[in-house]
């Protein structure tokens, strides 16, 4: 895929300056750029070794001098990262799935597929599962009975879909995801001792013996529009009613997302992020890498939490967290240099031990 440098400006809506009819034929960093590449240095740190690269054309940040690093075209762009978004799509190679339908794909003659579907070598597609048009779906996928999949949605390899989950239109699922397995739900015949130790908080445990029963899950997962699944996230069917994820959600990878989940629109839940069952995520919350949020909460809209915080109570909406348990990310800082300041703290309490210890034995 080659663009001219006009191309590409108009199609992020960005500025070009120079010969603006150089042709791009792909994105490099400066160190590595060679002639025909787009070099990005978005930011002035980026920019070392961009005088001595062998690229024609960079793209900078929007008060760039870009003459001075001896480029003949340019490309400025005010919010950089956004930037980004949009040029990475437009050389985005793909996968490299084959178009069609791979003649080993096994396809229940009641499932519907619609126009310019792709499927992959190896995947099933069950009974009454409907896939929306232009969507692709890789190798050894499964597609469970009864599953709908919207229009343009990209699949990868390896994925399961399991019956009956609902999902809208571009839809982008990485490697090895599981949607839609049984939730983890198990009750015993008598009082457990997991409800003892709930109500009690831990001051009584009986430690009696006690054996599980299944509680099946009869409900599906219902995914809206626009939503990202990452490489091995799971997302487990509801109990009775579906668990559900709301339009412009951006799963990571290796997130957990428990039976009767709610989440919101625009959510983004980062790597090793897990939601215990039945909890209720607000809209444009996120949770950042391994945070874990404890079952039947509440967590309101526009919720950041930082790395490796635990959600153990209702969070009201624009809270930002921290910690473990979670608190406010400034009373969780300033805990920690409470923290920091403690062997000081001792010294100084051991000084003023000794000092009044002398003066006592004056008296």
């Amino acid at each position: 895929m080659t663009y001219t440098v006009t191309q590409i400006a108009e199609a992020l809506k960005a500025k070009a300056f120079g010969a603006v009819d150089l042709l791009v034929s792909r994105i490099a960093e400066p160190g590595e750029a060679t002639e025909g590449d787009l070099a990005l240095a978005l930011n002035p740190k980026f920019a070392e070794g961009l005088e001595s690269s062998k690229a024609r054309v960079a793209m900078l940040w929007a008060d760039a001098d870009w003459e001075s690093f001896g480029l003949e075209a340019a490309i400025l762009v005010p919010r950089a990262r956004y930037a980004m978004a949009g040029l990475t799509k437009m050389f985005d190679q793909g996968a490299g799935f084959a178009p069609g339908i791979h003649p080993s794909a096994v396809i229940d003659p009641s499932a519907d597929l619609g126009e310019n579907v792709s499927v992959g070598a190896f995947t099933i597609i069950e009974k009454g599962a409907k896939i929306g048009r232009d969507t692709v779906i890789g190798p050894q996928c499964y597609i469970g009975a009864d599953v709908t999949i919207g229009a343009n949605a990209h699949i990868k390899d390896h994925v399961t879909l399991a019956a009956r989950v609902q999902i809208g239109d571009d839809f982008w699922c990485q490697p090895g995801a599981r949607i839609g397995g049984d939730g983890f739900s198990f009750v015993t015949p008598e009082k457990s001792t997991v409800e003892e130790a709930r109500q009690t908080l831990g001051a009584e445990n009986s430690q009696k013996a006690q054996s599980w029963a299944r509680i099946h899950s009869v409900g599906a997962v219902t995914i809206g529009n626009n939503v990202e699944v990452g490489a091995n996230s799971t997302i487990d069917r509801g109990t009775i009613r579906d668990t559900r994820i709301g339009n412009g959600v951006k799963i990571d990878n290796l997130v957990q997302v428990g039976h009767n989940v709610t989440i919101g629109n625009d959510c983004l839940l980062c790597a090793q992020v897990g939601v215990a069952g039945s909890t209720q995520i607000g809209n444009n919350v996120v949770l950042g890498g391994q945070t874990g949020v404890g079952d039947n909460l509440v967590v309101g809209d526009n919720v950041i939490t930082g790395g490796d915080t635990t959600v153990l109570s209702n969070i009201p909406s624009g809270r930002v967290m921290l910690g473990s348990p979670a608190m406010k990310m400034e009373t969780q800082i300033e805990a920690y240099k409470g923290l920091r300041r403690l062997p000081r703290i001792t010294k100084d309490v051991a000084a003023l031990k000794i000092a009044v210890s002398k003066l006592t034995s004056k008296d």
